[in-house]
């Protein structure tokens, strides 16, 4: 428990874990496990059941990221680079709205968005995980990790299943629109306080963007 309640700044370093090694693995299909588990009980509820447990994931991962940010801000280790505008990070916003908004245009918009953007990018994440060198596994952080992206995942796939999110390459401008939007000021943002949101300032080493960044 020593290093369980410690930010990576207050963590020695060596005790994180390789990325694509045996534990980071571990760490993935244990993930995704848990999605498949709670996709299978979702499928058994009934319609009002389902509907409850949408909103209560929502909820919960708003009430996950207030934690986090409660914690860090406990250890003095909340800063810039710990806002919500990660791409993973605007998911729950996404998440919230397309659930709480009653208008059903609304829905359709923000669901391809979770579905085309969020869920795939999280996937990323998990298998490209940019903490495990940082942590060690039996750490807030890591755990945190793991489980926030797990639930990004979860959510548009019950969506889907439920018929509620329909892609269909005609709405390919939604996914369009929604990066002109956020991207530009997340860019301004990360130039004029040196953060890396979106990854726009530097790659994350030994992935996909890491490749891209050094050939073109």
């Amino acid at each position: 428990m020593e290093y369980f309640w410690r930010q990576q700044d207050d963590i020695p370093q060596g005790l994180g874990y390789q990325l694509f090694g045996t534990t980071h693995f571990i760490s993935v299909i244990l993930t995704l496990a848990g999605v498949f588990l709670l996709v299978r009980i979702f499928s058994k509820l009934e319609n009002e059941r389902q509907e409850r447990w949408l909103k209560a994931i929502t909820l919960i991962m708003l009430s996950m990221e207030l934690f986090k940010d409660g914690f860090l801000l406990s250890v003095n280790r909340f800063g810039l680079g710990y806002l919500p505008l990660h791409i993973c990070s605007i998911g729950i916003f996404i998440f919230l709205l397309n659930e709480f908004l009653p208008w059903r245009k609304a829905g359709e918009i923000l669901g391809e968005i979770a579905f085309i953007v969020i869920m795939p990018a999280s996937f990323a994440a998990l298998l490209f995980a940019d903490w495990t060198i940082y942590y060690p596994v039996w750490n807030f952080m890591n755990l945190y990790s793991y489980i926030w992206h797990g639930l990004l995942i979860l959510y548009p796939v019950l969506k889907a299943m439920r018929g509620e999110i329909i892609t269909d390459i005609k709405h390919i401008h939604y996914v369009i629109l929604f990066f002109c939007v956020v991207i530009p000021p997340v860019y301004i943002f990360d130039k004029c306080f040196d953060c890396n949101y979106f990854f726009i300032n530097w790659p994350v080493p030994n992935t996909p963007l890491a490749w891209f960044a050094t050939r073109m």
